[in-house]
């Protein structure tokens, strides 16, 4: 019976399959017959099952049984898994060391992992298991370099709980910590939410970085249909999991590549996602990665800009309102989110399901219309995030609006400059930080760092100090997914380690925040920046050792998505 027949793909010759009787076959053949393989076995596709398990977080602590029974799906279906290893960086565990400086440099540690184990072995395909946050980007641009046949797994969401009657998950303990910090939370009780905030595996509740960064995977058509966000380890997760592990299979038969559907209608779906829920403001530089990896022609930058305000805000899931994400997943998920958006996103789009976007949207439903608005209905009529240009960033800083409440929409102060988060903090604590204030963050930017530190502390200290609604705050630094507090311009470009304006602000100078005119701007006459940018001096080199010290030599811009290449050559970008 014929392949056409049987519904099967037909098949097609394998990269992995090396001549018979040379010496790459056969001394794989011995390392494999070593294994416990057949020579029946060397002759399926061979998948590659991407692990980032690892014991430092509850966020990784159930992979190594979702490998397991990804790798007997891949079985069933005629393929031959490897399981490999790549880091597993954790924004709450990995951000101890270094100011944060090894958070976003593990993305690319992740990808050039991924690119080591799949390329070097020459393996037909794989499976990532997505997890925290830098997770999901690192493996789709992977995916993206390599343009073999490729899927990601979503591999879910903790159970968050319960303290006297509220619900608590890991923002509120980021967010009190803040409070403790300003004296006006005893540690006690702070030691008492941490206790109840984390229920299990999984990444932070929430449409932080790891949930955002889930949805836009299935939004690019990188994951399953109907599979975001999931809870960890629950029977619809390892459902996907089952059917990722057949249709991998099939993929590599069939030779749909992520090229085929990284395409720039899969990004401006994936912006309006974004866009639609309030996500992380962190998606807009993985995304710009993603796309320079799979040599996608797309700013993505720019897409935010011109598409924000054609974007209603359709629902509030925290930390932008009171809606869970478990609410957002009964509501029906990242399809139900595009069926709101009808009219609004790309149908044609090809996902890894070998079937288009539009196709899963039209089957899917919106199960909870009080968790997610109709378009015309929306929660807020001001963009979510928007991305602010000016004399201060000539190449842009982003702020997350969410719902907009109580922000202010234009801010007017004199500017406070600290060159590390932990120096405001302190000037915070000892009253040195007054209303009106424009605190200026520095020297976090992906150079400066070096890999780009967090400001998202002080944010929630300043909350804490009952002033996040009166001090506003600019940064080249990154903020965690979950901040959603006061007016914070993040990610300013070019950063201050770079000579960018940042870096030469002084204390006292006018800062103007205007969210309306998506301005940010210095009001310092332009012969006094000349003098101070000739007194200028970058960064020594040499500051840091070991993949910190490789990362700040390489690394590109964050309007480039902050990858890691040598600098362009003249006349080129």
């Amino acid at each position: 019976m014929s392949s056409s027949a049987t519904g099967a793909a037909p098949r097609r010759p394998l990269r992995s399959n090396f001549e018979k009787g040379t010496s790459r076959w056969a001394v794989r053949r011995a390392q494999w017959r070593a294994l416990g393989l057949s020579d029946e076995d060397m002759e399926k596709p061979k998948i590659a099952v991407v692990n980032t398990s690892s014991e430092l977080s509850s966020c990784f602590s159930h992979l190594d049984g979702v490998a397991a029974e990804l790798k007997q799906a891949i079985r069933a279906a005629g393929g031959l898994p490897f399981e490999v290893r790549t880091a597993a960086p954790s924004d709450f565990i990995t951000s101890a060391g270094a100011r944060g400086g090894y958070i976003l440099p593990s993305r690319d540690l992740i990808a050039n992992d991924i690119e080591v184990a799949v390329e070097g072995a020459l393996l037909d395909g794989m499976v990532c298991l997505a997890s925290c946050d830098k997770t999901t980007p690192g493996q789709l641009m992977a995916a993206g370099r390599l343009n073999i046949p490729s899927l990601v797994v979503v591999c879910g969401y903790q159970r968050s709980g319960h303290y006297k009657q509220q619900h608590v998950d890991i923002e509120e303990v980021f967010l009190a910590a803040g409070h403790v910090a300003a004296g006006r939370m005893e540690p006690r009780e702070l030691m008492a939410m941490s206790e109840e905030a984390v229920r299990g595996p999984g990444v932070c509740a929430g449409i932080g970085t790891a949930n955002s960064m889930h949805m836009v995977c299935e939004a690019l058509g990188m994951a399953l249909p109907g599979s975001a966000p999931v809870a960890a380890n629950s029977a619809k997760m390892m459902g996907t999991v089952a059917r990722a592990g057949a249709r991998i299979v099939e993929m590599v038969w069939q030779d749909l590549k992520p090229r085929d559907i990284l395409t720039p209608e899969a990004f401006a779906n994936a912006a309006r996602l974004v866009l639609a829920l309030g996500g992380s403001i962190n998606t807009i530089k993985h995304l710009q990665a993603i796309a320079r990896e799979a040599q996608t022609d797309v700013d993505v930058y720019g897409l935010f800009e011109r598409l924000a305000d054609s974007t209603p805000l359709i629902a509030a899931i925290r930390p932008n309102g009171d809606h869970t994400i478990e609410d957002l997943e009964r509501a029906g998920g990242t399809l139900a989110v595009f069926k709101r958006l009808a009219g609004r996103y790309h149908p044609q789009a090809l996902t890894v399901s070998g079937d288009t976007l539009g196709a899963a949207v039209d089957a899917a439903e919106v199960r909870d219309e009080a968790i997610l608005r109709p378009a015309d209905q929306p929660l807020s009529s001001r963009p979510s995030i928007v991305i602010l240009r000016g004399s201060l960033a000539p190449e842009g800083g982003i702020v997350k609006l969410g719902l907009a409440t109580g922000k202010a929409m234009r801010f007017r102060g004199p500017a406070r400059t600290f060159e590390s988060q932990e120096d405001a903090i302190a000037a915070l604590q000892r009253g040195e930080i007054e209303r009106g204030t424009v605190v200026v963050l520095r020297g976090l930017g992906v150079r400066g760092g070096p890999g780009m530190g967090m400001a998202s502390r002080f944010v929630f200290v300043l909350d804490g100090a009952g002033l996040g609604e009166h001090v506003a705050v600019v940064t080249d630094g990154q903020l965690s997914g979950l901040v959603n507090k006061g007016l914070v311009v993040g990610e300013i470009s070019p950063e201050a380690a770079a000579g960018g304006p940042l870096a030469l602000v002084r204390d006292g100078d006018p800062i103007v925040i205007d969210i309306d005119a998506r301005t940010v701007d210095l009001l310092v006459a332009e012969d006094e920046l000349v003098r101070r940018r000739e007194a200028f001096a970058p960064p020594a080199p040499g500051r840091v050792r070991g993949w910190l010290s490789v990362y700040e030599q390489v690394v590109r811009p964050l309007p480039e998505g902050a990858v890691l290449a040598q600098p362009p050559q003249a006349g080129t970008r």
